[in-house]
């Protein structure tokens, strides 16, 4: 398997920066490749701007025309041609990051914004009929991601009734909205809780945890989540009324007992 592993944040000797080691060593061990994108040391730009398009002459910037253009026409800035590499090489993506404001770091947000360009990660169509793949379906389909992150709030504030929010709702927009739409197929979030005030003993279980779920990445299943062309959608991408009737909200996009 081959695993790009993401890592974003500022500090090595973080114990965001022990896990990652750990991960990686597992995977390494089991006969995996691992390349790493540490965004932090690389000093990853993180706003898109019109360096990213360096051949891009239109007086307005139009970010998605310009993109879409420079990506067909191998043009894009030489840091986001080399992310992509990367990205198309992998089977597996980890994204680790420590949850800041229940969002991900502006640097990872940067990374997303900069690289998932349109024509690459998003804006594809099938030529037999000119659906629009997205959610399921597109050109990083048939991979896996998986989000690793740390989290000040001990595990019960996440839980299904806690005051966070449920962790794979409160990460929606990048799950779904962000890996999802582009067509990887989303493994449950590795949370370790309570992060800053972490026991020798919280230690150990978490690096297990890390270890046990990054080895498992390739047999364990994804999120069950809803496919925009697989019947369940109106014209109008509205979940047709015969499903989940009477419900809304977020939960209606999980297949039902999956």
């Amino acid at each position: 398997m081959n695993v790009l592993w993401v890592f974003a944040h500022p500090e090595q000797a973080s114990l965001s920066g022990s896990l990652r080691d750990e991960g990686v060593q597992a995977l390494v061990e089991a006969g995996h490749e691992v390349r790493m994108s540490d965004l932090y040391a690389m000093k990853w730009k993180a706003v898109v701007d019109r360096d990213d398009f360096p051949e891009e002459t239109s007086p307005q910037l139009r970010v998605t025309t310009a993109s879409r253009r420079a990506y067909e026409a191998g043009t894009l800035s030489a840091d986001i041609r080399g992310e992509q590499e990367k990205l198309a090489w992998a089977d597996l993506v980890v994204l680790q990051f420590p949850l800041w404001w229940y969002s991900m770091p502006a640097i990872l947000k940067g990374w997303v914004d900069r690289v998932f360009v349109k024509g690459f990660a998003y804006g594809v169509t099938d030529p037999s009929d000119g659906r629009t793949l997205r959610y399921g379906e597109g050109t990083l389909a048939g991979k896996r991601a998986l989000v690793v992150l740390t989290a000040g709030s001990r595990e019960p504030a996440f839980g299904p009734r806690g005051i966070n929010g449920q962790l794979d709702l409160a990460l929606f927009p990048l799950l779904h909205g962000t890996l999802w739409y582009t067509g990887m197929s989303v493994l449950p979030p590795v949370a370790v809780y309570g992060a800053d005030r972490v026991s020798a003993e919280d230690h150990a279980a978490a690096v297990s945890l890390v270890r046990s779920r990054v080895l498992s990445a390739e047999q364990d299943a994804p999120l069950p989540y809803r496919s925009q062309n697989g019947g369940d959608y109106d014209g109008d991408l509205v979940l047709r009324g015969s499903l989940a009737p009477g419900l809304s909200g977020l939960g209606v996009h999980y297949h039902p007992g999956a």
